[in-house]
C-alpha cells in the first residue's frame, strides 16, 4: 500500500502509467475485447489487468494519477455501438462521468468505430483489461502533461 495512491492501481499498471509520455495512448478494455492478442502489438507487448473492476471503477483509479491531454480533441474515446454510433450505453455514460469528475468540467469523449478502435488499440502504448462484462466498455485515454507548478 502507498499513501495517496488508489489501492486499485496495481504495481504493473502504476509502472506503465508512469512510463508513458505525453500523447501516448492507453486502452481500457472490457472482458470481451481481444485484449491479450491486441496487447502483444502494443509498446508494452503484454496485457495489464485490473480484474474485478468495472470500466468506471478502473477509469476512476487511473484518472486519479493520469492526466488527460488538453491539446487535442481526441483526448479520450469510446468504442461506437455497431449500427448505432450515437448511442451511449450506461457503461460509457459512467466512464464519461468519471472523466468529467477528474477534469472538473464536461469533456465529451469522441466516438471511435469498432474496427478503427481495434487498429488504434494495436498502436497504443498499453492495454488494460478490466472485469467489465457489459458490452462496449472499451475506451481510449491519451496522456497529457502535468505542469511544473502542480503538486
Amino acid at each position: 500500500m502507498l499513501k495517496g495512491i488508489d489501492p486499485r492501481l496495481n504495481a504493473e499498471v502504476l509502472h506503465c502509467l508512469r512510463a508513458m509520455g505525453h500523447g501516448d495512448v492507453l486502452i481500457l478494455a472490457d472482458t470481451n475485447f481481444p485484449s491479450d492478442s491486441v496487447a502483444r502489438a502494443t509498446v508494452t507487448g503484454k496485457l495489464l489487468r485490473m480484474d474485478n473492476l468495472t470500466s468506471a471503477e478502473a477509469a476512476q483509479a487511473i484518472l486519479s494519477v493520469y492526466p488527460l491531454d488538453t491539446f487535442v480533441p481526441d483526448f479520450a474515446g469510446r468504442m461506437e455501438v455497431v449500427g448505432a454510433p450515437n448511442d451511449v450505453p450506461p457503461v460509457q455514460a459512467e466512464v464519461q462521468a468519471e472523466i468529467n469528475a477528474a477534469e472538473g468540467a464536461d469533456r465529451p469523449m469522441i466516438s471511435i468505430e469498432r474496427f478503427a478502435f481495434y487498429d488504434m488499440a494495436r498502436q497504443a502504448y498499453a492495454v488494460i483489461q478490466t472485469g467489465e462484462r457489459r458490452f462496449y466498455g472499451c475506451f481510449m485515454l491519451r496522456k497529457g502533461v502535468i505542469p511544473p507548478e502542480a503538486k
